[in-house]
């Protein structure tokens, strides 16, 4: 049996630092609500099963997005493509009023113009992890740009994929 109280010793800053050695794409995940489009950075993402098709996001219990999913019901991930970084910021809470024409509308959600890929899922279960809420969706629509470079997030910065030479 583990030691709970060892495992209640870990800083939590530590525990963030060490995982963000582990590189991750970013996400914008968006949603709507009677009051409008909805949307807020998330790196938490994965895919779970292809049969059925499921994804899964975390989402802190404190956000504010967290209501907004479970009144929808309903979530789209945005996987944002390497020129993207200012979105990432914008919907991080660092506002950018540059950015204008941000959404478009696909099966009844807010997306973003330009991302790499779109996931639209139906929440089909929730899960209390800590101070976090997995969300689990079944995938009911999707799309991708095959040419898209993917943003990436490492260590606290923003990146992209090395080149690959060609042949």
């Amino acid at each position: 049996m583990p030691d709970i109280a060892a495992m209640d010793t870990i800083d939590p800053r530590a525990l963030r630092d060490c995982c963000g050695k582990f590189a991750t794409g970013v996400t914008v995940i968006t949603t709507r609500t009677p009051e409008g489009a909805h949307g807020m950075t998330v790196s938490a993402f994965m895919s779970v099963s292809l049969d059925p098709p499921l994804i899964s996001i975390s989402v802190n219990n404190q956000s504010k997005m967290l209501g907004k999913i479970r009144d929808a019901g309903c979530y789209a991930v945005n996987i944002l493509s390497r020129d993207m970084e200012p979105h990432a910021l914008h919907f991080a809470g660092r506002r950018d009023d540059s950015l204008t024409n941000l959404f478009q509308e696909r099966h009844g959600l807010p997306t973003l113009r330009g991302a790499a890929a779109i996931i639209v899922a139906d929440v089909v279960h929730q899960v209390e992890a800590g101070d976090h809420v997995l969300l689990l969706g079944h995938v009911r629509n999707l799309d991708h740009d095959h040419a898209a470079a993917p943003l990436l997030y490492h260590a606290g910065q923003f990146g992209g994929l090395a080149a690959h030479p060609a042949g």
